[in-house]
């Protein structure tokens, strides 16, 4: 639609009647669509528009809960697994009845869920002034003023002490070994500022489940299986959250944190690849250690075919496919544990379809 707009000191009446020939000229035009369009994307956007489950509970609660990061599980996932590799692989070798894995499993799933929100709040509290200059993460709560390093504090402290609720249900020998993880999760986000390796302490701290969870289930740690198993899922972090750091390498350089993703610059897929297949190997060496049987190598192969799948196709240049390769990898988690749970199931199987035969000789 076109307006028309006149220029000069008479109205086009007045003009008209003195004889006067009024100065019409075309204005510029509006395109009502894009006026309709842009109108309803604003609106669409608008900070009470639900965007994830989160934004559905009180106003006064989502500071927190967003802190925690609670909206995306792939976090608590990626800790969650390596706990979920030794305490199936410990259950195997000893032939635990099913309750020991159902019971340590359910325990350290909360406790996951507990610490890797408490590792986000100790992270954002150190990196809330880097965060604001950064693009995906400066709406983060305590970059954008959400709520106050007080608040978070504050928070954390019942963070923690659910945490340490959860290792009190363990023996004495995992409640130290897991206490002395803290110094990890405390001391991973200062490692952004003074090393190009960030990524492998954060592995350090994210796999310490590999050593826990076989305490947890045998009483110690079994070092001959679980420092292989161990070093393979601290490679698999290095994996990625290299890719995870690929995402903001363009924001790293400009307020000065540092990488692997920017230490490894164009050599990041032959190195992650390199990562993968050493990762995948200490793993298949643990189980080797451990007597596992075809189940747990099947489970292996699987994990190794989606690492080598996300290596091969991940766009390191684009914050998308970085994002997506990210949160693929939790699947060679999840494949690594359903080998080592076939093995056990397996196990199970039949030793009951024995035992009658035990008895009756």
């Amino acid at each position: 639609m076109t307006f028309l707009r006149c220029h000069g000191s008479l109205s086009p009446l007045r003009a008209l009647s003195s004889g006067t020939r009024p100065n019409f000229r075309r204005t510029q035009r509006i395109d009502f669509a894009k006026v309709l369009a842009l109108v309803y994307s604003t609106r669409n956007s608008s900070p009470t528009t639900p965007t994830t489950w989160v934004d559905r509970l009180p106003q006064k609660v989502q500071p927190y809960l967003y802190l925690t990061r609670i909206d995306k599980p792939i976090g608590t996932l990626l800790l969650f697994y390596p706990c979920t590799w030794s305490i199936t692989m410990a259950s195997y070798a000893l032939n635990a009845p099913p309750s020991v894995p159902l019971t340590y499993i359910a325990l350290f799933g909360t406790g996951a869920l507990i610490m890797r929100g408490a590792g986000c709040t100790i992270n954002d509290l150190w990196d809330r002034s880097l965060d604001t200059a950064v693009e995906r993460t400066k709406t983060r709560p305590l970059a954008r003023g959400d709520i106050s390093p007080r608040q978070a504090i504050a928070f954390l402290a019942p963070q923690l002490a659910a945490g340490l609720a959860v290792l009190t249900q363990l023996n004495w020998y995992s409640i130290v070994l897991g206490a002395s993880s803290l110094s990890l999760v405390t001391t991973y986000p200062l490692m952004k500022r003074i090393t190009y390796w960030p990524q492998a302490v954060l592995g350090l701290a994210f796999n310490w489940g590999a050593l826990l969870g076989w305490s947890a289930v045998a009483g110690a740690v079994h070092w001959p299986v679980a420092v292989p198993l161990y070093a393979g899922g601290v490679l698999w972090t290095l994996v990625y959250d290299s890719i995870y750091a690929h995402q903001d390498k363009a924001d790293d350089v400009r307020v000065g944190i540092r990488s692997t993703a920017l230490l490894f610059g164009e050599h990041t897929r032959s190195v992650l690849a390199a990562f993968s297949a050493t990762s995948v190997g200490c793993i298949a060496l643990a189980g080797y250690l451990n007597a596992h049987g075809a189940p747990f190598f099947l489970g292996t192969g699987l994990a190794a075919a989606q690492l080598a799948r996300i290596v091969h196709r991940t766009d390191f240049d684009d914050r998308a496919s970085c994002g997506m390769g990210f949160i693929a990898c939790g699947w060679v988690g999840f494949w690594v544990w359903v080998g080592a749970l076939g093995d056990y199931v397996w196990l199970r199987l039949t030793a009951e379809e024995e035992s009658p035969l035990s008895i009756e000789s």
